[in-house]
């Protein structure tokens, strides 16, 4: 089954270089262990823009959809067998990354 592990941000802006070598490390282990399905970060919540087209209203806007403390700063998509595993994982690339993640199985 595949999971989506959401990294929520929640400080300050910079990742420290021990940071990112945890991630290099964790992101390894994944490809090694064959978890690994898909990883990436995304850039912060100011360069997002935000398209509408419901109702054929086609607005496009700059910026985040909504202002908060806290906002999706990556993810990996992972295979692993059960709910457990992806738990374990998850908490390790939590660890890796120093933030809080959330862990969703795809439908």
């Amino acid at each position: 089954m595949q999971y989506l592990i959401s990294v929520v941000h929640d400080q300050p802006p910079s990742v420290t270089p021990e940071e990112d070598a945890a991630i290099d490390v964790f992101n390894e282990r994944l490809q090694t262990e064959n978890y690994w399905v898909f990883a990436g970060g995304l850039a912060a919540p100011e360069t997002a823009t935000v398209v509408d087209n419901r109702d054929e209203a086609g607005l496009v806007t700059d910026g985040p959809f909504l202002e908060s403390k806290e906002y999706l700063a990556g993810f990996w998509v992972i295979e692993a067998p059960d709910l457990d595993v992806a738990l374990k994982l998850a908490a390790e690339g939590s660890k890796a990354c120093n933030r809080k993640v959330e862990v969703r199985p795809f439908q």
